[in-house]
């Protein structure tokens, strides 16, 4: 079991994981989003990061762009979105990244009134990136969403993918299958029901109403409850400690917090 965290990308990445590093972190989990770690400039980059990593002893697990559509009804802006996914992959594998996190197709503007057309859609996007990852011998990680994303939120989603590509794995976002679902009963079925093919786990709290990512605890999250589950039904991998506040230090609490449970059972 290895802790990480994640970059926030308009911070230049090699100072980011100098800190990440500092926190006392397994790894780095790379999001290639722009400004700062955009495909292009990671690329420009490469040496330096490869550095700062080695220089760390951090591994590293990349976040494949969240910010684009490979689902949209407009033929240019998807392709385009299906290029950065392209792209994205290309860097991830030359940096020799162990797994990469996706989201699944995003739903945008008019494609939540025309979902006959959009499913359709989603698929082939699904289907391009998973071949172009197998290609290049790198390890998807798709990640579940919460509701108004309308894609891959619920476990059955992912089950027909997981059937038809052995090789896909989940990223299990707990902050995010607890939204609109404060009972975790969402949360405890994907556990339960597709446990076995988690690959990566995504980390934080919230109140159940938005994806807060908040520090462990200071949310609603069963935090207790899902850590014993998590140890019952998933082989913990790769932690990622998705906290976004000013205070890094919050990182490194909510990882002791979390190994705190799973020590106490």
């Amino acid at each position: 079991m290895r802790f990480g965290a994640m970059n926030f990308p308009v911070h230049p990445v090699v100072d980011e994981i100098r800190a990440i590093a500092a926190l006392g972190f397994d790894y780095l989990e790379l999001t290639l989003d722009a400004p700062l770690a955009h495909h292009t400039e990671v690329r420009r980059q490469r040496s330096e990061i490869l550095g700062a990593l080695a220089d760390g002893g951090l591994g590293l697990v990349c976040h494949l762009p969240t910010f684009v559509y490979t689902a949209d009804l407009t033929p240019a802006l998807r392709q385009a979105s299906r290029d950065e996914i392209r792209r994205s992959l290309d860097v991830a594998a030359d940096l020799g990244a162990e797994k990469v996190v996706a989201h699944p197709p995003a739903i945008s503007f008019m494609g939540a009134r025309a979902m006959d057309r959009v499913r359709p859609l989603v698929e082939e996007g699904m289907a391009e990136m998973l071949a172009h990852a197998a290609s290049l011998g790198v390890c998807v990680c798709l990640e579940n969403m919460f509701p108004r994303y309308r894609v891959g939120v619920e476990p059955s989603a992912f089950e027909p993918l997981l059937a038809a590509w052995p090789e896909l794995r989940l990223t299990l976002d707990v902050g995010h299958a607890f939204i609109e679902d404060r009972k975790a009963q969402r949360l405890l079925a994907f556990i339960e029901t597709l446990g076995h093919r988690v690959g990566h786990l995504h980390l934080s709290d919230n109140r159940g109403q938005r994806d807060e990512h908040l520090p462990l605890g200071k949310g609603r999250i069963p935090y207790a409850r899902i850590a014993r589950a998590l140890t019952h039904h998933v082989t913990m991998e790769t932690i990622t400690l998705e906290i976004f506040t000013d205070r890094r230090e919050d990182l490194v609490d909510s990882r002791e917090f979390f190994r705190r449970l799973l020590a106490s059972g």
